[in-house]
């Protein structure tokens, strides 16, 4: 008998997309949190639901360690996790119900039970953690076992006597610790040999993941933020190039993933960072997510000194109404100029791009079209607008839901507002600009290929007119009409280096 077993509710093959790309990553988050407890003294196990058969290997786990705690702890790090997805809940709440059946308490942490707790504690769980957790749940493991008053936890909700409504203490507005406190996650007690296999089988390499921060201080719109909310944290330098080695030399990794929702937000953070794997000789592949507006022509040397070979940056579109309109804080040029920059010391460049924006129109989209074709990208995801909740996005749209208010798989590409298009015109966009970047990237282009691509910018260009929804959300602002619309020019002669002018970034900089 043990005291915790944690898991979680995201299994790969629930997912099309993500089986089909076939990336598995360890859950960061879960292994953090048990980490944390058995530091602290406590007896802990985790199914890895990833890779395994979820409900089967989850009912043997509880037969072999009949836990007193169960904890669905859900990966923070993962943007998966983030999305909300139905299956991932559905699977959380046959999990409780497998728990709850053997006898154990149920604890649940994730976004969407931090946004949706009365559903989770209707369906059976005890206690929901919100916002950054690991101190929470060992707080509460700790008072469930000395069967101490509950009542002082900040941040648990549960359900008071004959009510169906959660209650709890107010959850923490700012971290309940210093992430540099915490252990390494507990990598060893789980299974990465199947990891191992899945990449090498698809890619031929290993890759595992890490993080160097936590949060993100700019506030995109559409950004959800129920664990971190705006807050930034960032580990000792040092200490994230000793997990580097420790990930390279002990665990094998050929390459390694920064699941950090922004790296390289601090300049000298960067520097120093650069400077310490340099001094560990642990240089190691690795591929990362920041602005475009972060990667000045120096930050971009120190990262390629560290290792970095892969930046995505979350580019949205090309259309400035747009980016201003989402409250990116992000002009086009930076991405020109980032994009360039990145060429020069030959780091690969990807762009997550957005469609279906309320208020973007026609032009927009040839906007971010013409970007892409401007700046070639080496790489390109494209997903739709989804509205999460809590957000000033949502609050804009929430009247226009109906009964499908998250996406069961990551997949289920869908505008679930009234967008200005249908979602087959988004899905043939998203399908030509995938395509017309993958003949780039192509040792030899054929004619056939070429013509496919024609025909399929031919075919957008018929759907446009007879895909439009006549009743779509616009902007709140909006009141240019398309015959007003300036075309987009390239600034083909100014294509220097921006600075970031994000008060966020100057303060952390300071």
């Amino acid at each position: 008998m043990i005291d915790v077993l944690l898991t979680h509710s995201n299994h790969l093959p629930y997912d099309r997309k993500q089986l089909r790309k076939m990336t598995p990553y360890p859950p960061l988050a879960t292994l953090y949190a048990a980490g944390l407890l058995r530091e602290n003294g406590f007896s802990v196990a985790v199914f890895d639901t990833t890779l395994h058969k979820p409900e089967t290997g989850f009912r043997k786990a509880v037969q072999l360690h009949q836990p007193k705690i169960v904890a669905i702890y859900e990966d923070d790090f993962n943007f998966i996790t983030k999305m909300c997805l139905t299956r991932m809940r559905e699977l959380a709440w046959r999990m409780t119900t497998i728990a709850r059946r053997s006898g154990a308490r149920v604890v649940v942490h994730g976004s969407d039970a931090t946004d949706h707790a009365a559903e989770y504690l209707q369906h059976g769980c005890d206690y929901v953690l919100d916002g950054e957790a690991e101190r929470s749940l060992l707080e509460l493991v700790r008072s469930l076992k000395s069967g101490a008053d509950l009542s002082h936890l900040r941040g648990v909700r549960q359900l008071a006597a004959a009510s169906t409504a959660p209650v709890s203490k107010p959850r923490f507005t700012k971290p309940s610790h210093d992430a540099a406190s915490l252990p390494v996650p507990a990598r060893e007690l789980i299974d990465l040999s199947p990891y191992r296999k899945a990449w090498k089988s698809a890619h031929g390499y290993f890759s595992l993941n890490l993080i160097a921060s936590r949060g993100c201080p700019f506030r995109c719109n559409w950004c959800a933020k129920p664990i971190f909310g705006d807050t930034y944290q960032l580990r000792p330098a040092r200490e994230v190039a000793h997990e580097m080695r420790l990930l390279r030399d002990t665990y094998g990794a050929d390459h390694l993933w920064f699941a950090d929702d922004i790296f390289a937000l601090n300049r000298r953070w960067t520097q120093e960072f650069a400077a310490a794997v340099e001094e560990l000789g642990c240089p190691v592949p690795f591929k990362i997510q920041a602005r475009a507006d972060l990667l000045t022509p120096e930050t971009v040397r120190a990262l390629k000194r560290a290792g970095c070979a892969e930046i995505w940056m979350g580019v949205e579109s090309g259309s400035q109404k747009i980016l201003d309109a989402m409250e990116k804080g992000l002009l086009v040029e930076h991405v020109i100029a980032a994009r360039q920059n990145l060429k020069r010391e030959d780091i690969v460049a990807c762009y997550f791009l957005q469609l279906g924006y309320p208020g973007e129109k026609w032009q927009d989209l040839q906007k971010t079209i013409a970007l892409v074709r401007e700046t070639r990208p080496d790489d390109i995801g494209v997903s739709f607008s989804y509205p999460l909740p809590n957000t000033r996005f949502h609050a804009r749209v929430r009247e226009q839901l109906g009964k499908k208010q998250n996406w069961s798989d990551s997949e289920d590409l869908c505008v679930m507002f009234k967008g200005t298009y249908t979602d087959q015109f988004y899905r043939a966009v998203r399908d030509a600009l995938h395509a017309e970047v993958d003949t780039w990237n192509t040792a030899s282009t054929t004619v056939t290929k070429l013509t496919e691509l024609k025909k399929l910018w031919d075919e957008i260009e018929a759907l446009e007119t007879v895909s439009r929804n006549h009743d779509a959300t616009q902007l709140p602002d909006s009141s240019s009409s398309a015959a007003g619309e300036v075309d987009f020019v390239f600034p083909h002669s100014r294509l220097v280096q921006l600075e970031t002018s994000a008060t966020a970034t100057r303060e952390l900089n300071d």
